[in-house]
């Protein structure tokens, strides 16, 4: 097979290197990809955007998948564009990528057919908005309906924090995103991802992880695209799993098809599992970054055929086996992130941080200049790690962190805090 892979991010790194395994696969390209995405597959300057030369590229190179990563562009359907051109794509098309969207349609959904999640209303105008979080009082959550590259969302802890939160998305702090505003009741609780492969009507079950948003240690800072990742997550029993098949994948798989807007790929669950029980907090129609790093590296299974059933409307009888193994990923980023930060800089060590005992390191913000790796964004590494345990898997995953030589760079110290504090509360 030949398989193109678009996107460009850690995530992408992660799906290019599973990708590769598969002795189905005979070239893989990847549009536009990243320095160490260069070593799996090989790298074409394609814009995602420009579909007509994505369809031509397809059909010089007889692509037989292509996979699409990132929700931008599912949400400015190429996925409906290779459909017309027949062309087999993995990912959701344009009126289905509408769950990660447009949160306000993500919240109608749930409340039309009775998915569990916070009270909210929508806006348009920051007047109502800052009337209804004067009446409901702090703590709330302010949510940019669009999509805001993970920076859409405000916890607020004070009514006035809420207030300058509606004022800067309404004011164009984040583009067209803001334009129109959710405002939930804030969630208490702890927070698990959980994913699902769909092809449209059916809809199995993959594994849950677990984000870190805050840019610093202890869960302090301003949100980020995601500072590091851990799976399993110890409070996404087989019950809850099972609960979160139930209640929110497949009713919303079922409501997405009555709707005639049927859902194909992967579906991305962000839970808040609360005293009361779990509750949607969003849906994205992607795998998570950098949750599908630690993902790939539990996947057992080739996941080629499974990429395949999804496009093709045939996961109904398909199963996928996991390893037990805890994988966990941590983010280096460039200093200044997520507000402004520099590039260029360069990055040595890689190859004495891969040879830690099962670790992989996956690109993201990187180019290569003069045979040397550069830092070309914010979130530039992610640095991966399977062990027996949570404990292990930190350990080897900070053991890889200190041998890379990047003073331009910073990390989280804490990612997997949560499942390793309660292994060690087990053995004491």
């Amino acid at each position: 097979m030949n398989i193109l892979l678009i996107g460009s991010g850690g995530r992408e790194h992660a799906l290019a290197w599973k990708i590769a395994a598969s002795p189905l696969v005979e070239r893989l390209y990847c549009a536009p990809g990243n320095a160490g995405m260069a070593r799996d597959g090989e790298l074409v300057a394609l814009d995602p955007a420009d579909h007509g030369a994505v369809i031509a590229f397809c059909r010089a190179r007889k692509i037989d998948l292509v996979v699409v990563g990132p929700e931008g562009p599912m949400g400015e359907g190429i996925v409906d564009a290779l459909a017309a051109a027949g062309i087999k794509a993995f990912g959701a098309r344009r009126a289905a990528a509408r769950l990660e969207t447009s949160k306000g349609f993500t919240k109608d959904l749930c409340r039309k057919y009775g998915i569990p999640t916070a009270a909210y209303e929508r806006f348009a105008a920051a007047v109502p908005a800052k009337d209804y979080v004067r009446a409901k009082g702090a703590p709330i959550v302010v949510k940019a309906d669009g999509l805001a590259a993970g920076k859409g969302v405000v916890v607020a802890q004070t009514v006035a924090e809420a207030e300058a939160a509606i004022d800067m998305m309404f004011g164009g702090g984040l583009g067209d995103a803001g334009a129109e505003v959710v405002i939930e009741e804030f969630l208490d609780g702890e927070e698990a991802s959980f994913f699902a492969l769909c092809d449209g009507e059916t809809a199995i079950p993959l594994v849950s992880a677990q984000d870190h948003k805050r840019v610093f240690d202890g869960d302090r800072g301003p949100n980020t695209g995601g500072m590091g990742a851990y799976s399993p997550v110890p409070i996404m029993t087989p019950a809850m799993e099972r609960r979160a098949m139930d209640e929110f994948v497949l009713p919303t798989v079922a409501a997405m098809k009555e709707m005639g807007m049927p859902f194909t790929g992967v579906l991305y669950l962000g839970l808040m599992i609360t005293a009361s029980g779990p509750k949607l907090i969003e849906y994205n129609v992607r795998f998570g970054d950098p949750e599908c790093q630690v993902l790939m590296l539990r996947l057992m299974s080739d996941i080629v055929p499974a990429l395949l059933a999804s496009a093709q409307g045939q996961l109904r009888n398909f199963d996928l086996r996991w390893f037990p193994d805890t994988a966990l990923t941590v983010v280096m980023a460039s200093k200044g992130y997520p507000g402004s930060y520099g590039k260029g800089s360069v990055i040595e060590g890689l190859d004495e941080a891969a040879a830690v005992a099962d670790v992989e390191i996956f690109h993201a913000g990187t180019a290569e200049k003069d045979g040397r790796i550069v830092a070309n964004g914010g979130r530039v590494l992610n640095v991966c790690a399977l062990g027996k345990s949570a404990v292990e898997a930190q350990r080897r995953a900070y053991e890889a962190v200190d041998r890379i030589r990047w003073p331009e760079g910073f990390c989280r110290r804490d990612i997997g805090w949560r499942a390793v504090a309660r292994e060690q509360t087990r053995i004491t």
